[in-house]
C-alpha cells in the first residue's frame, strides 16, 4: 500500500513538473523586446537606435512572417494605398539626371553604416539585388534583371512616374517588398534618384544599348 503510494505520489510531481514546463515563463511583449533590442545596441556614426523603430507597416509584415499568414487584403491594400499617396514628386517635374552619376549610385554600397563617416553620400547599391548593366558579371538576383529596362517599357509619362514611385518607396506596390524605401526612408537625394532614373529609361545608358 505505501510503495503505490509513492508510486502514485511520484507521477502527480511529475505532472505537475510537466505542466510548468509545459506553460513556461511568460512571454515578453513587444515592448520589453524593443528595449532589450535598443539597450543591447549603441548608436556609432550615421546608424542610430530609431533604426529599430518600425512603422505600421514594418509592423504588420513582421507579424505576418512571425506567424507564416498573408497579410489581410485589407490591410495590405491599406498599407499599399498609404505608401503610395506619400511619394514625393520632383517638384521641377524633371525625372531623369545623368546616367553617369546614376551607375555610380548603383554600385556604391556605402552610406548609413556605423562604419560610415555622418557625411558619407549613401550609394543605391542596386547590383547587390538586380542585373543593371549587361556588363556587370556580379549582381544579386533576388530582384528581377532591370537589363533593357527602359527599351522594354518605353518612357511614357506612365511608366516614368512608376519608375520613380517603385524607386521611392516600393512598398506602394507591395507591403512587404524587400526593396529598401530610397526616397521614403532618405537614403537617397531627389537629385541622385533623377540619376538612377536616367540609368534605367535614358536611351544613351548602357542599360538600354
Amino acid at each position: 500500500m505505501k510503495t503505490k503510494y509513492l508510486i502514485a505520489l511520484s507521477v502527480s510531481v511529475l505532472i505537475a513538473g510537466c505542466a510548468t514546463m509545459v506553460s513556461g515563463p511568460k512571454a515578453p511583449s513587444d515592448a520589453e523586446i524593443v528595449a532589450a533590442l535598443k539597450a543591447s545596441f549603441k548608436e556609432t556614426g550615421p546608424a542610430k537606435l530609431d533604426r529599430l523603430d518600425q512603422s505600421d507597416l514594418q509592423r504588420a509584415c513582421s507579424i505576418a512572417a512571425e506567424t507564416g499568414k498573408d497579410l489581410d487584403p485589407k490591410v495590405r491594400e491599406t498599407l499599399q494605398s498609404k505608401a503610395l499617396a506619400a511619394v514625393k514628386y520632383p517638384a521641377d517635374g524633371k525625372y531623369l539626371g545623368d546616367w553617369k552619376r546614376g551607375e555610380a549610385i548603383a554600385q556604391s554600397g556605402r552610406g548609413m553604416q556605423f562604419s560610415d563617416a555622418p557625411n558619407t553620400v549613401a550609394g543605391g547599391n542596386c547590383y547587390a539585388c538586380h542585373q543593371v548593366d549587361k556588363a556587370e558579371i556580379s549582381h544579386g538576383n533576388i530582384g528581377p534583371t532591370l537589363w533593357n529596362y527602359g527599351k522594354l517599357r518605353g518612357n511614357s509619362e506612365a511608366i516614368v512616374k512608376y519608375t520613380w514611385a517603385r524607386i521611392w518607396n516600393s512598398h506602394g506596390f507591395n507591403a512587404c517588398a524587400n526593396m529598401p524605401r530610397f526616397g521614403d526612408a532618405g537614403i537617397l537625394t531627389e537629385a541622385q534618384i533623377k540619376d538612377v532614373m536616367a540609368l534605367l529609361l535614358d536611351p544613351e545608358s548602357p542599360v538600354n544599348k
